[in-house]
């Protein structure tokens, strides 16, 4: 039996991989942690005596969050460059813990406790507005991360962990949040906005909302630590002239006769620490960002954000229990990709994927409002939902994290991940209206019109991964160079 220094430490690699991926569960956890608390907090600036907070402000304090997503995805490539990946994971971890503890209490050192104001308003959105930093971040330069730590063979399936960590970090947090609220009341408003159950929501309104906001410090803490015990990337310990450690760490992940000829394929490709942008063609990075742009706008983040909204309009009395059975199913799929990414490829998964969403968003659209096919409409949802999760949802990460060329890869990763936030926030924000829409009274066109575009744009997706998306199985990072010369 050979020994971990000829074959290299499967432990080890798992285990900074691991500690890696919790980065994708800050992510799912930061983006998701409003959905229990926003209740709450409407209630509490409901109160203040110096503005009145509108839906509108609601509104904007609910994905504020999104803004620092766009900053910190668009700012990811120059940190991890400057900085490096590792250092620029520590200050993720840093603003995931500032930002959920200055949710938790805004007020800290500046304002009394509990009298909401519109300069605490203003306090509180800024510090959404840094988690929203921390998140661009992490889901930029994780999946960059895992990428250049890990074997060719088996990277797609150890990127894959992160989008798994993502939906898993999503689930944490409706958990920690039901266990948080326990037995007492959310604030519920009649048709003129005034809460009709002030008694029962009352430690909601006060209290609960921060400690849902708050529990996001354990995960974060935890995360700013343990990534201080992970090492640098060889990829870029080589970019910055540091070799021999490159040397190192390829030796306990891959085996110290491998580690010589992977240390040299990187120094081949690295010439000099960066290159320009379009070094490698306009391509190359138009299909990063193309990448970004469809699993976004495919649609499946309004599937997800207003997921008891749809089932509660299909009719559905349980819209809860259908939410966490979808979440399931979520999970589920996204293990698919998690264990087939390496024997059948990214195209095929992306391809089918495509297509299984295309069915789904389609089926919604033509059962959709009909009576007695509320069933139909509600397996559709799930097939889109779940074809999402063994394809575009971590196969995405997957090919953004490995293909682009070493030299260009932070600057080309940070636009690509900017688009992808970019295109989140319009499909999340154009959804209500769109859904909405009607050429009568009554008619249900706006329900229809949605799904079905999002079933275009879903078999769009399939094509371009099948004309321009290369196929990136069991190839190095290096090779991804010489692929896009050939291109060029």
């Amino acid at each position: 039996m050979k020994n971990s220094t000829e074959t290299g430490s499967r432990m080890y690699l798992l285990s900074i991989v691991m500690v890696a991926v919790l980065g994708g569960l800050l992510f799912g956890y930061d983006t998701a942690v409003i959905s229990g608390a926003e209740k709450g907090l409407q209630a509490f600036f409901k109160g203040a005596s110096d503005f009145q907070y509108t839906d509108y402000m609601h509104g904007f304090t609910s994905s504020s969050a999104l803004i620092g997503c766009i900053i910190g995805s668009a700012f990811s490539g120059v940190l991890a460059s400057n900085l490096g990946r590792k250092r620029s994971l520590i200050l993720a971890g840093v603003l995931f813990f500032i930002s959920a503890f200055g949710s938790m209490t805004p007020e800290f050192l500046i304002y009394p406790y509990g009298q909401p104001t519109y300069s605490l308003l203003v306090v509180f959105n800024i510090y959404r507005v840094i988690g929203g930093i921390g998140v661009g971040l992490a889901s930029a330069i994780c999946p960059m991360y895992i990428g250049e730590v890990a074997p060719s063979n088996i990277r797609g399936m150890l990127v894959s962990w992160n989008q798994f960590a993502i939906i898993f970090g999503q689930l944490v947090v409706y958990f920690v949040n039901f266990v948080i609220l326990g037995g007492h009341a959310n604030p519920v408003y009649d048709a003129v906005g005034s809460i009709v159950n002030m008694a029962e929501a009352q430690w909601t309104i006060e209290t609960g909302w921060r400690y849902m906001f708050g529990s996001e410090m354990v995960p974060a803490g935890l995360f700013a630590l343990l990534i201080c015990f992970v090492p640098e990337t060889p990829r870029y310990l080589v970019m910055i002239g540091q070799d021999q450690k490159a040397l190192g760490i390829l030796g306990r992940i891959n085996g110290t006769a491998k580690a010589a000829q992977i240390l040299q394929d990187i120094k081949d490709t690295i010439t000099v620490r960066t290159e320009r942008l379009f070094t490698y063609g306009y391509l190359c990075i138009f299909v990063g960002i193309m990448l970004s742009v469809f699993q976004q706008a495919v649609g499946i983040n309004a599937v997800l954000y207003y997921a008891p909204r749809i089932f509660k309009d299909m009719g559905m009395e349980n819209e809860m229990v259908f939410t966490v059975f979808m979440g399931v199913v979520n999970i589920l799929f996204t293990l698919v990709a998690v264990f087939t990414v390496e024997k059948w490829g990214r195209k095929p998964l992306l391809i089918s994927g495509s297509l299984g969403m295309a069915l789904g968003a389609l089926g919604v659209a033509v059962t959709f409002g009909h009576e007695g096919m509320e069933m139909m409409t509600a397996v559709s949802i799930m097939v889109y939902s779940a074809s999402f999760m063994f394809s575009w949802g971590p196969i995405c990460w997957v090919l953004i994290a490995e293909i682009f060329p070493n030299t260009i890869r932070g600057a080309a990763v940070a636009i690509a991940v900017a688009f992808q936030w970019i295109f989140n926030f319009i499909v999340s924000s154009t959804f209500v209206p769109m859904f909405n829409m009607h050429l009568t009274e009554g008619d249900d066109f706006g329900h229809w019109f949605t799904y079905g575009l999002y079933g275009l744009i879903c078999l769009l997706a399939a094509l371009f991964v099948w004309r321009l998306v290369p196929e990136t199985k069991g190839k190095t990072l290096e090779d991804m160079s010489r692929l896009w010369r050939r291109i060029k």
